[in-house]
């Protein structure tokens, strides 16, 4: 494994040793209810943690591996073996028959190959084996992973390579237990072919430019460690409600779906009592994820009927984004325990708030420092605005690629519906921030009791309060205290795609600062202080722009954003020509986060898997309108018909509201299978588009309006249909409570 690779899979040891220790249970012990011990005495006992391994480690072998983390030095042949008996022995003892290196292919779900602890002894006897060499590196098949023509298509080969900072887990089936090793997924050349690689990258380039700004303020030699924690948000439908509509089955959204006749109106389901049945999931749900080590902190009813959320507290973010993806995968499986079908698309149900995940992010130092706290005294609030500033700066410079790190088909039904942020990048202060940054630019700053004015022209600040104001929902990123909350993310997204941007832009914004405090310094001999507000004022006014605290949602906003510069992409396929802008491409290669090529992949993989996910739509809705809604509509409509014809020949008169409802239930069925035609032939001309770029656009220009027109169609006819022959569950069923 390249000694790079090793450096970045082995990011911030230091922050892990000051996390919560890991306890460990004996196998003996079983744990079915939360309230049987302690969560503390349990939690993280289904991991391989930091804890765990001082337990089983020889001394000498624990601090070799501790000092080939530190110093990203590659681990030896003779301490990874030790690393992986001790590992083997552990997962053994709690059930464990096979491991799998586990890993984050650009495909935004988790892959793993399963091979059993067993060889062949000398004397041909079957023996439990697993080398310091298997558990470094593995060797998957590469080629049926989208990989954006980073690899041809008959270069099979590419490389798992573990990240000891995340602990490998257990993870229970019916029958056994398999070891999960977490790992990178990189290519035959070193090429990142997944999302974690850039993660890392991106982790260890603001770490060192946040280190070099502290290193401004007297605190020489820190480590500095992106922190993430990701509030994630769901539904829960009736499992075989769930199997019963084929557009959740495979499309993770409703295609057809008429207004429920009641659905979050009467706003009475947030935070309100959790019923029953969800609490048992909920509480499930949470036993499986403390013995994985994944922190989950807070449970509640979100805005729509049967939507929930889940937060955990905070960790390294690279720790953070494989929890995210494991949380997920835990979420689905505890879920059909109690015959429940956990959605994670972005808009299940149209008409009806969707579900995103509030990435939290900040900065910590190895003493224990977050970065964007205010302090207690003008030179930690000198501090904290340098850091501040750093995100006005990172948000002004790229917003356009923050955009398109949350762009996806599902995600832009969600984006500016009022309900999520706009896909407007901007930054919420608040009024005590706000008002602080504009006297810095002004040259004189007000305490925040306004009880003192203080000049500038030392570089004086007053205390700080945290900021206690409205958190201003529909800011996309927003300061929330001593945190930047980013609110854009899609559901069912993989985290490490934004925090990997996030972390470049912030980088790169200080990076610059850094270097320009060093260039304004020599004006202010002997007080560099004085310096490194200048550079505050600067960044400060440059990126007025950005901050915004007022309605997102509203047209006023989009017209005052236009006006200030903000790029406003209001579709993926918009959003997606960020990735190809050659500043973009220059900010990523000079970060050493992705290679040109790297980033021309990901651009590729973006614009495939949006074509495809508009596609599998369209294919199903074709086939549910086909099969199963249109027949069913004309055979009510054949029956009413016969209806009206025998009370006609009884000397029956009918109402003319009836023959009315009849003639408008045939004129939908008829507009419905002409947009069925026209929807056939627009996926017809899509397909045939050679130009992938090209093709994108006519997904997004011609599919997606056809499907659109035909759902208003069948919507209707739900409406009009006697309810006794629609075939599908209906809204009404999917959010009705879960008692």
């Amino acid at each position: 494994m390249p000694a790079q690779t090793c450096r970045l899979l082995c990011h911030r040891w230091e922050a892990v040793l000051k996390s919560p220790p890991m306890s460990s249970i004996g196998r003996s012990e079983s744990i079915s209810r939360l309230d049987q011990l302690k969560v503390s005495s349990y939690f993280g006992c289904d991991t391989f943690g930091w804890r765990t391994m001082q337990e089983r480690l020889p001394k000498e072998v624990f601090r070799s591996l501790r000092k080939c983390i530190r110093k990203g030095e590659r681990l030896s042949a003779e301490v990874a073996h030790v690393v992986a008996q001790a590992m083997k022995d552990w997962a053994i003892e709690r059930g464990a028959t096979h491991f799998t290196h586990w890993f984050q292919p650009m495909t935004g779900a988790t892959a793993e190959k399963h091979d059993a602890f067993i060889t062949w002894d000398d004397h041909g006897g079957l023996i439990e084996s697993f080398s310091g060499a298997q558990l470094i590196q593995g060797e998957p098949d590469a080629s049926s992973f989208p990989s954006g023509g980073l690899r041809t298509t008959f270069e099979a080969r590419g490389y798992t390579a573990w990240d000891p900072v995340s602990p490998a887990f257990l993870m229970a089936g019916p029958l056994g237990k398999t070891l999960c090793i977490p790992t990178a997924f990189i290519g035959y050349h070193g090429e990142a072919l997944d999302h974690k690689v850039p993660l890392l990258r991106a982790m260890d380039f603001v770490g060192q430019q946040a280190a070099q700004a502290l290193s401004l303020f007297g605190q020489d030699g820190a480590v500095v460690t992106a922190q993430c924690g990701a509030e994630q948000e769901y539904f829960l439908v009736d499992l075989e409600l769930y199997k019963a509509r084929p557009d959740l089955m495979f499309c993770n959204r409703t295609l057809q779906g008429a207004r429920p006749p009641k659905g979050q109106e009467l706003e009475d389901h947030y935070f309100g009592a959790i019923k029953e049945r969800v609490l048992r999931f909920m509480q499930d749900l949470e036993l499986e994820l403390f013995r994985l080590g994944i922190p989950a902190k807070t449970r509640h009813n979100e805005v729509a009927p049967n939507q929930f959320e889940l937060a955990p507290i905070y960790e390294p973010a690279n720790v953070a984004a494989d929890h995210n993806q494991l949380l997920m995968e835990v979420m689905k499986k505890v879920g059909e325990r109690h015959d429940l079908a956990v959605l994670l698309g972005e808009k299940p149900f149209a008409g009806v708030n969707g579900s995103g995940k509030h990435v939290n992010v900040s900065l910590g130092s190895d003493d224990g420092q977050n970065l964007f706290d205010p302090g207690h005294s003008p030179e930690q609030n000198l501090q904290f605005l340098y850091f501040l500033s750093s995100v006005l700066l990172g948000v002004w410079r790229h917003g356009a690629v923050l955009r398109a790190s949350v762009a996806s088909a599902s995600n832009d039904h969600r984006l500016g519906a009022n309900e999520a942020p706009p896909a407007i990048m901007s930054v919420f202060l608040g009024e005590q921030l706000n008002r602080i940054l504009d006297q810095v630019e002004s040259g004189a700053v007000v305490s925040s009791s306004e009880r003192k004015q203080l000049d500038l022209g030392i570089p004086a600040l007053p205390v700080l309060a945290k900021d206690y104001t409205d958190r201003n929902r529909t800011s996309p990123m927003a300061f929330t205290g001593n945190k930047f909350e980013f609110r854009a993310v899609g559901a069912g997204q993989a985290i490490a795609v934004p925090l990997s941007v996030i972390q470049t832009i912030i980088g790169d914004a200080l990076s610059w600062m850094n270097q320009r405090v060093r260039e304004v310094e020599p004006k202010f001999p002997g007080d560099r202080q004085q310096a490194i507000m200048e550079v505050i004022r600067e960044v400060v006014a440059t990126t007025r722009a950005v901050r915004f605290d007022g309605n997102g949602y509203s047209l006023q906003w989009r017209d005052e954003a236009a006006r200030r510069g903000l790029p406003h992409a209001r579709s993926t396929v918009e959003a997606l020509s960020a990735w190809e802008d050659s500043k973009v491409q220059d900010l990523f290669e000079r970060a050493g986060v992705m290679s040109k090529p790297e980033q021309e992949a990901r651009s590729h993989v973006r614009h495939e898997q949006y074509v495809k996910s508009l596609q599998i739509e369209a294919q199903v809705l074709r086939e549910m309108a086909e099969t199963q809604i249109l027949p069913v509509i004309l055979e009510d409509v054949k029956q009413k018909a016969a209806c009206l014809t025998q009370l006609q020949a009884a000397g029956i008169t009918t109402p003319d509201p009836v023959r009315a409802a009849i003639k408008v239930e045939a004129e939908l069925l008829e507009q419905a299978y002409q947009r069925l035609l026209a929807l056939k032939g627009t996926m017809a001309e899509a397909d045939a588009t050679d130009d992938l770029h090209k093709r994108t656009a006519a997904f997004a220009r011609d599919v997606l309006p056809a499907c659109q027109v035909l759902r208003e169609s069948l919507d209707g006819l739900e409406d009009q249909c006697d309810a006794r022959l629609w075939p599908l569950p209906k809204y009404r069923e999917l959010l009705a409570p879960l008692g």
